[in-house]
């Protein structure tokens, strides 16, 4: 039987993001009006929160005398945040789907004035709570248990049952402690304790999680939603086509840039999908892309928006806060993945272009000669480098000078330049979203196109200059960013009108206040379900920790992996999907990552390898975000197929199928982590983006059984061979020419001496875990100084023989070996010293190169050959 398809219109697109997003309840009159104040309220208390205004009030009212507190701690903002995302929640999110939407039933107000109370349980009694940390009076006990079902209830109605279920589960384990089977039996089961940590404490609802999505998301979510509405998602979209639209498959090339730039401002894959896709899948089915694969397309180029730094769907926030690093360390390790995977997705839209013999569309107007075209690139560049060393250099020239009163100077010269770029973009026309079903389609002029909107960079510039060059807080570069972009929403239509000659600033500047209280209140609704996901994730942590589950956790996972790192990451990757399917990413990454990140590490230092924690928990994510492409619930993929026309499954699969490359790069990443730019100085670092990116066309290649022509089996065997060479280099030279060599424990020191210096000693040892268990690891040490005794001092090793055996006799504090683990009474088992004139791995590189080389050639033969011969019929 024939499967009926469905093509959603524009209204019902518009419901299916509601219903996702922000509940799709459509109520009017004062209760609309009552949810929309509190929507703007909220964002504007985190605007307040994230700002330097606090400090700068109280210091005014300290000045005065007068006794009043106007700075919030983190744990009462924490509180206040889940308080509007509980009220909000139950006001927009229906009970079930069938449940009016239209109305608000009495049970609603009840749930979400009380879940609004208990949210803010923590700030009203304040005082009270931290003099009675860990003995929680009845009060407490009450608050606590009614205030943790009715965030399961949140949960269920606005991001599904899976997350609530999930976290119900973990608490019934919590509960049931000393009647679970003895690996997993813990006592730590009263309802008072489980309360204190829930509740009272910030170890479980308003832990780490809670505190990364009042601190940081609500602000980068803000933004995304204050720039759409100024018009920036057009922009964006636009511009990629009038750029990329006339080349093969240019629509769908332009639709992963697009999807791209609108995914580094949105952490929601669905609404992304949605928000570039009614205008780019119709346009890629215009020049030849069927139904689910243009559908596929877009869902790729979706999810893997939240892999882009700076923001990765508010991944990067929480990683600062798991793996202990700045917040500018987690955006240099996840750079070169998710440039890469991009590059890599318009690598297979071409491929796909060329296999079905496609052409781009047809351009708005002749082509510049090459010559015009390389100077104005030229131009551009230089420009663009001008402006950057004017900027850096002139911005650290007036902090200087002017001392505290930069930030106004700053203020001044970033108001003048809003004006000036708002000057020269007004000589363009304003751009309107073509219809994408029109049956004639001429590309926007690409200089008018790119023109019209350049204003929208400045925020966007701000924000990675306090992100990156200032090294401020995410929070406070979000706010800063956002103050630019709320002065550019307020006085855009204005200022325009007064250089293109209009007279009616009253309506536009109006209209302008009009958008910045819509974007105020979008930004607010996106945030519940981030909001309500992170305080429910926070209830999984806080029993992970109360319980230690971890613990017996990891050896299960070990005795199913075999203790082998390769099936314990395919287990973990599996393990991502499958609650994936079900949560949102955000909520799926604490999970996994409070689950097994650390087994994971574990696991690999007795195999060996030393996986560095961020590594780890980008694995974790990576995988997450597979989830939403993958069927059967992959809403990312069933979004897109509502768009196309395609067949929902059958549009999952081929999105998957475009995906390997992102699911392929974690296992990369872990056993080379020069991907991640671990240890790699900027000269290297190019070099490596370099080989990874040809390592990942060339799996795409594989993958696509195309390259410059169709690939016979032998050929992808070849490719995927070279691409695993580029990725991995070690693991063909180390068969070759080994880079480390086996000594005899008892022998360590004299042929320690020996060894090069400013590398490192692998060392095996025995002994016994933290918690008494028999443990065999690997620890890395590195090798300084002249003399063997005086290398050994420098780790902080002691050594000494007793019957025929090495044992560790003392650990220095604060030293190389006691970092890696290393206790005294611990037996050496075996040591690897690296040798001196091995090959760097980095030579294998030219065979790989040269072997593709030949592939590309004999490609290229065979299909001229083939031309020649269709010409000749």
């Amino acid at each position: 039987m024939r499967e009926k398809i469905h093509i959603m219109d524009e209204n019902e697109l518009q419901e299916l993001v509601e219903q996702t997003e922000t509940g799709g309840r459509h109520v009017v009159g004062n209760i609309k009006k009552l949810i929309t104040f509190t929507a703007i309220a909220w964002s504007l208390f985190q605007l307040y929160f994230s700002s330097p205004v606090p400090f700068m009030l109280q210091q005014f009212l300290n000045t005065i005398g007068l006794d009043l507190n106007v700075v919030f701690d983190d744990t009462k903002a924490r509180s206040i945040h889940l308080s509007f995302a509980l009220f909000l929640a139950f006001l927009s999110y229906p009970a079930f789907k069938n449940s009016s939407k239209k109305t608000i039933p009495v049970i609603d107000w009840i749930l979400a004035l009380v879940g609004g109370f208990l949210g803010a349980y923590y700030f009203i009694f304040y005082e009270g709570i931290v003099t009675r940390v860990g003995i929680p009076n009845q009060m407490d006990v009450i608050a606590g248990v009614v205030g943790i079902l009715i965030l399961l209830e949140a949960t269920r109605r606005s991001l599904g049952a899976p997350l609530a279920v999930i976290a119900l589960i973990f608490l019934l384990f919590n509960f049931m402690g000393p009647n679970l089977p003895q690996l997993l039996a813990h006592n730590a089961n009263k309802i008072t304790t489980i309360v204190n940590q829930q509740w009272i404490t910030t170890e479980g609802v308003f832990g780490i999680a809670l505190g990364v999505s009042t601190k940081f998301v609500f602000l980068f979510v803000l933004f995304g939603a204050l720039l759409d509405k100024a018009g920036a998602g057009n922009y964006f979209i636009k511009t990629a086509f009038s750029l990329l639209g006339h080349l093969r498959g240019g629509p769908a090339k332009a639709a992963v840039i697009a999807s791209g730039l609108t995914g580094l401002i949105s952490g929601s894959s669905i609404a992304n999908v949605v928000t570039t896709g009614t205008f780019t899948i119709p346009m890629m089915k215009k020049v030849g892309f069927s139904a689910e694969k243009a559908g596929a397309v877009e869902v790729a180029s979706s999810v893997n928006g939240q892999i882009m730094p700076p923001v990765m769907g508010a991944a990067a926030f929480l990683m600062v806060e798991y793996v202990g690093i700045s917040y500018f360390e987690v955006v240099k390790h996840a750079i070169i993945p998710a440039l890469i995977s991009y590059i890599a997705l318009v690598y297979i839209v071409h491929l796909e272009a060329m296999k079905a013999g496609m052409f781009g569309l047809k351009r708005a107007k002749p082509p510049a000669k090459m010559l015009i075209r390389l100077r104005n690139a030229a131009l551009i560049v230089f420009s663009f480098c001008l402006l950057a060393l004017v900027t850096y250099y002139g911005l650290g020239w007036i902090k200087g000078i002017a001392g505290d009163s930069s930030v106004y100077v700053i203020a001044l010269l970033v108001g003048l330049a809003y004006i000036a770029v708002a000057y020269w973009c007004a000589r363009f026309p304003e751009l309107e979203l073509d219809d994408p079903n029109a049956p004639i389609v001429h590309l926007p002029d690409v200089k008018s196109t790119v023109n019209s909107g350049l204003h929208f960079l400045l925020p966007v510039i701000v924000l990675i200059w306090c992100l990156m060059i200032e090294r401020l807080s995410p929070g406070l570069s979000a706010f800063w960013g956002t103050a630019v972009l709320i002065f550019i929403l307020l006085t855009q239509k204005a200022l325009f009108g007064y250089f293109r000659g209009e007279s009616n600033f009253a309506a536009q500047f109006k209209a302008g206040f009009s958008d910045l209280l819509e974007g105020l209140e979008t930004g607010a609704k996106n945030m519940v379900s981030i909001g309500i996901a992170t305080a429910t994730a926070g209830v999984i942590v806080g029993v992970v920790a109360l319980t230690n589950v971890g613990a017996p956790l990891a050896s299960i996972v070990e005795m199913a992996s075999g203790g082998n790192i390769l099936i314990m990451l395919i287990l973990v990757g599996i393990l991502s999907l499958i609650l994936g399917m079900g949560l949102p990413t955000t909520a799926n990454y604490i999970v996994v990552s409070s689950l097994l990140a650390t087994v994971i590490v574990e696991v690999g230092q007795q195999n060996g390898l030393i996986v560095p924690l961020i590594a780890v928990h980008l694995f974790v994510f990576y995988f997450g975000i597979m989830a939403d492409v993958t069927p059967p619930v992959g809403l990312a993929s069933f979004a897109a197929a509502a768009i196309s026309g395609g067949k929902p499954i059958k549009t999952s699969v081929i999105a998957f199928f475009y995906s390997l490359r992102t699911a392929i790069l974690p296992f990369l990443f872990i056993f080379n982590t020069d991907l991640l730019l671990i240890d790699v100085d900027w000269l290297h670092g190019i070099l490596i983006f370099i080989i990874a990116t040809a390592a990942i066309l060339v799996f795409t290649a594989a993958t696509q059984k195309y390259f410059f022509d169709k690939c016979s089996a032998l050929e992808v065997i070849l490719l995927l061979l070279i691409a695993f060479t580029l990725f991995r280099p070690a693991y063909f030279m180390e068969k070759i020419s080994p880079s480390y060599v086996n000594v005899e424990p008892y022998n360590l020191v004299a042929e320690l001496q020996h060894s090069p210096s400013d590398r490192d000693m692998k060392i095996k040892v025995s002994g016994l875990s933290d918690i008494g268990e028999p443990t065999t690891f690997y620890a890395h040490l590195p090798i300084l100084g002249e003399t063997g005794e005086q290398r050994l001092a420098h780790m902080g090793l002691t050594l000494v023989e007793s019957d025929g055996a090495v044992m560790i006799d003392d650990v220095s504090f604060d030293s190389p070996a006691a970092s890696m683990g290393l206790d005294w009474d611990q037996q050496v088992l075996s040591v690897e010293l690296p040798v001196e004139g091995a090959f760097a791995k980095q030579w294998l590189y030219i065979p790989a190169l040269l072997l593709l080389l030949g592939i590309a050639m004999i490609q290229i033969r065979r299909r001229r050959e083939e031309l020649v011969k269709l010409a000749m019929d």
